[in-house]
């Protein structure tokens, strides 16, 4: 028989993410207004602040601030 050849997983390479943050995205920014709702504007809540925009992308943001103000907002708001 011939040698046998021992497989391992390639090693983790950061060009390649293998978690998707689009969840980790709204979730910072529902936690974000989730906190201005209890605690009013807070120095407590800019870091929830700056988790989500430095995760999400600017045109989702601009959208779920609309869908916040027009009511249509789909998060447990």
């Amino acid at each position: 028989m011939a040698d046998e050849i021992e497989l391992k997983t390639a090693p983790a390479d950061f060009r390649f993410p293998t978690t998707n943050q689009t969840r980790h995205c709204f979730t910072r920014y529902i936690e974000f207004h989730g906190c201005l709702a209890a605690k009013g504007e807070s120095n407590e809540c800019e870091r929830f602040a700056k988790y989500y925009r430095s995760l999400c992308p600017g045109e989702w943001v601009e959208r779920w601030n609309e869908q916040r103000e027009n009511g249509t907002f789909p998060g447990p708001l």
